[in-house]
């Protein structure tokens, strides 16, 4: 256990005010903001003490949205992303207004449905410098961008057998396509430009069709309204 000042003690647990909801050491939890009009902040709780009065106070780390970082929002970053700071701190437990869960990006991609107290992070941020970690992500379609997983793509059948050069890999968004995104939900199948050529090439050297292929892949968030 961790030490603590004189007439302070640490506690497993605290109960938010108002609510059935219990905040532990590890949980995300929804930080009451200064200004009313702005969204809660997000913080990670990193431990909970009371002083000898029963005052509560956690230790958080925060958590940063986009727009607030120094290169601030980006055209790939989702909608419900947020960036683990190195920033820590120490607030009263009654800002906590309630909980919240930060999936691991690839469990957010698999989400059937995102909550309002869903969220998700890949990067790690250094708030004094604006650095991120990992300084590299995965990037998709013609545009080259990172994936933000509010935004629907479609998957290349041909694409995905290939094994990923530089990073680059197998989906692409419907307007670096051509396509709109109703025409895009329409599709049976799928080949990028590429892959047209490339079967192309097939056809006329062997001399019979490619092998079909399966049904594209369109993926895209749904948001519980």
């Amino acid at each position: 256990m961790a030490k603590t000042k004189p007439g302070k003690k640490d506690l497993d647990s605290y109960s938010i005010k108002g609510t059935n909801k219990v905040v532990r050491v590890g949980d995300c939890v929804l930080m009451r903001p200064a200004e009313s009009e702005k969204p809660p902040y997000v913080a990670r709780v990193e431990k909970i003490e009371a002083d000898h009065r029963n005052n509560v106070r956690v230790r958080v780390r925060w958590y940063y949205r986009p727009e607030e970082s120094i290169g601030g929002r980006r055209q790939f970053h989702g909608a419900k992303e947020l960036f683990l700071s190195d920033h820590y701190d120490v607030q009263s437990a009654h800002t906590i207004e309630g909980k919240c869960t930060v999936h691991s990006f690839k469990n957010y991609t698999k989400l059937e449905n995102v909550g309002a107290e869903d969220y998700f992070c890949r990067f790690e941020y250094k708030a004094a410098t604006g650095g991120f970690t990992p300084d590299r992500v995965a990037v998709y379609c013609k545009c080259e961008m990172p994936y933000n997983p509010d935004d629907l793509m479609v998957q290349c059948e041909g694409c995905k057998d290939w094994q990923v050069i530089n990073m680059i890999v197998d989906r692409f968004h419907p307007s670096c396509m051509g396509m709109t995104i109703e025409q895009a939900k329409k599709l049976d199948h799928f080949l990028c430009s590429d892959c047209v050529s490339e079967n192309d090439v097939k056809r006329s050297m062997n001399g019979f069709p490619a092998s079909p292929v399966s049904e594209a892949k369109a993926e895209a968030k749904r948001r519980k309204r």
